[in-house]
């Protein structure tokens, strides 16, 4: 299942490494691609989206 979310908290590279550290914890075998510029997050996991949302505000960075 593929998620595309909008962080809007998501300013730079550093915050990326943050959001995709904070959903490979949830699936590690994940792929996440992130973009700080649109603030964008694209999500391909076998995780549900509540957990995928759940550990996005868990790492400071709710998506909407």
């Amino acid at each position: 299942m593929t998620l595309k979310l909008t962080v809007p908290n998501m300013a730079c590279s550093a915050c990326a490494n943050t959001i995709t550290n904070a959903l490979k914890a949830v699936d590690a075998n994940a792929t996440i691609e992130t973009d700080p510029t649109t603030k964008l997050v694209s999500v391909d996991s076998q995780a549900s989206e509540t957990a995928i949302k759940e550990a996005l505000a868990a790492a400071g960075y709710p998506a909407q």
